[in-house]
């Protein structure tokens, strides 16, 4: 497991690093998303898309409840919310884990619940809210080229 820590303070820096994310990803790439109700999975999402160049007109919101949303950009969306999932079966019964391979980018919101079903060359950020309401993400590069792409991000200034 490869790790490295940011720290977005503010609404800003998490809709610069979400651009960042968006302008990196290839076709197939699959970003998992964990973190505590409100750390800001889904408004990473949210700017990721439009990064991505998602329209304006399609709203970008949580799939809670229909668990997947697909939105059209330079690359496909595939966006994810497994919360009401319980385990990696029902993702693989629902199928969903045929988006892991297709055309687009897969972001997930509560991933670890899709269990091995995963891909290694995934990008995973946890992200915590810190009392100052800075976002602190925790980045595993998986075995893809995560690292090499992000490298000169995350190895820029120090992060406060």
């Amino acid at each position: 497991m490869s790790l490295s820590v940011v720290f977005l303070h503010d609404l800003q820096e998490t809709a610069d690093f979400a651009y960042l994310l968006a302008k990196l990803a290839l076709p197939g790439d699959v970003i998992c998303l964990s973190g505590d109700l409100g750390a800001g999975k889904t408004a990473l999402t949210q700017e990721i898309a439009k990064g991505l160049g998602v329209p304006d007109s399609c709203y970008v919101t949580s799939p809670t409840f229909s668990i997947l949303q697909e939105y059209p950009g330079n690359i496909p969306l595939y966006h994810m919310d497994f919360y009401r999932l319980s385990d990696e079966t029902e993702v693989e019964d629902l199928g969903f884990e045929e988006y892991f391979y297709l055309s687009g980018l897969t972001v997930i919101e509560w991933a670890e619940r899709a269990g091995t079903l995963i891909p290694d060359s995934r990008l995973s950020l946890k992200m915590t809210i810190l009392e100052d309401l800075t976002r602190k993400v925790e980045i595993d590069f998986g075995s893809g080229s995560w690292r090499e792409r992000l490298r000169e991000f995350c190895e820029g200034p120090v992060q406060k």
